[in-house]
Order: structure tokens, then C-alpha cells, then sequence
């Protein structure tokens, strides 16, 4: 089952201007999600990753089609939407100075009914569970303003797995994050979108990662879908040497055995 289909979107930014013309981020790109699959995007900087995560959910204007469930996004409000998917996009400078816990509850704000809506029991427990999976209890009091980058991705992951939904999208999630907590959650993430009826839509900047976790990998050349195929598929095609002009299978394997020769 396709729970999210995409049909001709195309996206550019008025930044992107040059004179009276607008350089397209997004050129045609159409593809579907199948439910309970692990999906990472990859692609070389400036290929159109983080804009097509927007556009899946409407973050950032784009023409085309997008359906959530068989539904079409432009006849979905906000909070329709957010029930279907969470967004964790990347991080960016913190200005207010919520606590650890307010903020992971604001993942809550689509259960909780009318305009000043309380929270319930079941909200607290699931940010207490949350929170709780990616080692934040420690920090539950902590103003957001005294974290550093890496337990400020770590409230921001929480917070979006506080939504409850059947599918996550998450930009570069891993940012910040030292080695162990990488680890952590990645091995999270992983059992996650192994859960019945949750599928996953990643970018990870780190391609060995991204494979690890991947059951398909979508991947993006100049603003176009180059290959979309399973994680097997994707290493015995070639097709990241083609999106990448580069050996990257090669510099993985070599990457290794360098290290393996460190210890």
C-alpha cells in the first residue's frame, strides 16, 4: 500500500532568482511511499533532499500532486495532516527558552481538543516515553537555551516521535549527535520503523548510516530522482557513483579497512 504518492512536483525558491528567472530545486520528481518501509534519501549537497521532505507535507510551496493515505494534501488542514506524519527538519538557532519537557509535549498539540486544549495522562506518559527513549529524562527541566546542539536534537527527535504517527520524516537527525548517541539512535530509529504500520523517510548526511538503516534508497541528482530502488539494489548498480561522480563504495570499503588497521 502507497501511503504517500507524489506526482510532477516541482519547487523553487524566490532566493533562488537570477534576473527574472527562478532555478528549479525540484524538477518533476514523482515517486511512491510503500507502507512500513525504511526510506533514506540521498544525494550530493544542493540535489533537492531537504526540499522534497518540505513539500511531502506542504513546508514549502511546490506544483504537483501529493497524496497522505489516498488523500490529496491540499484538501487536508494542519492538523490532519500532522496526525498522518511528524518532521523533524534541521536544527536551527533556538529563541525561546521553553524547558526540555514543554517542548517534547508540543508534539502532543494535535490530540489535545479547542484553541487552550490540556493536556491528559496519556500525553505525559507518552513524553515521559519519549523522552525517555533518547536519554533526555536527566534534562527534562533544562531550558532549551542552555543545551548544547547535540541534546537540542536529541528534544527535537522526541518531540516529533510525540506525535504518534505512522510515519516520520526526519532531516539529517543524526546532526550534532556525538558517536555513541548516533549509535543509539540509530539502532532506535531502526527498531522503530520495524514496528507494524510505521514507515520512515530519512536524509542522513552520513551514507554508511543511511544504509544501515535503509530498506529503499531514494536517490536525487540535480533536482531529479536518479534511482529509486531497495538498499540491495542500490549497491550493486552503480547508480551512487553516478549521482555522487565519485567512488563512494570504494571510499566506504577503503574508509573501513583504514580503520580496521587503526585497532
Amino acid at each position: 500500500m502507497q501511503i504517500i504518492t507524489c506526482k510532477e512536483l516541482h519547487a523553487a525558491y524566490d532566493a533562488a532568482q537570477v534576473g527574472n528567472e527562478k532555478t528549479e530545486v525540484l524538477k518533476g520528481v514523482s515517486f511512491g511511499l510503500e507502507e512500513g518501509r525504511s526510506v533514506c534519501v540521498l544525494g550530493s549537497n544542493g540535489c533537492g533532499k531537504t526540499t522534497l521532505l518540505r513539500a511531502l507535507v506542504g513546508m514549502v510551496p511546490a506544483s504537483g500532486e501529493v497524496t497522505i493515505f489516498g488523500k490529496n494534501m491540499n484538501d487536508m488542514n494542519r492538523r490532519e495532516i500532522a496526525k498522518h506524519v511528524a518532521v523533524m527538519t534541521q536544527l536551527s538557532e533556538v529563541y525561546f527558552s521553553y524547558r526540555v519537557s514543554e517542548t517534547v509535549m508540543m508534539g502532543r498539540y494535535v490530540y489535545q481538543e479547542g484553541l487552550f486544549g490540556r493536556p491528559g495522562k496519556k500525553d505525559y506518559d507518552v513524553v515521559e516515553q519519549c523522552m525517555d527513549a533518547v536519554g533526555l529524562l536527566p534534562l527534562r527541566n533544562r531550558a532549551l537555551h542552555t543545551l548544547s546542539g547535540g541534546e537540542l536534537q536529541r528534544v527535537f527527535l522526541a518531540r516529533t516521535l510525540a506525535q504518534q504517527t505512522p510515519i516520520l520524516i526526519l532531516d539529517e537527525p543524526t546532526n550534532h549527535l556525538d558517536l555513541r548517541v548516533q549509535a543509539e539512535l540509530a539502532d532506535y530509529l531502526k527498531a522503530w520503523s520495524k514496528e507494524p504500520g510505521h514507515t520512515l523517510v530519512g536524509v542522513f548526511h552520513d551514507i554508511s548510516l543511511a544504509l544501515h538503516l535503509a530498506d529503499d534508497v531514494l536517490l536525487m541528482k540535480r533536482g531529479r530522482i536518479h534511482t529509486f530502488c531497495s538498499r540491495e539494489e542500490i549497491l550493486s548498480s552503480g547508480a551512487l557513483e553516478e549521482a555522487y561522480e565519485f567512488d563512494v563504495l570504494r571510499y566506504l570499503r577503503e574508509r573501513g579497512k583504514e580503520l580496521e588497521s587503526t585497532i
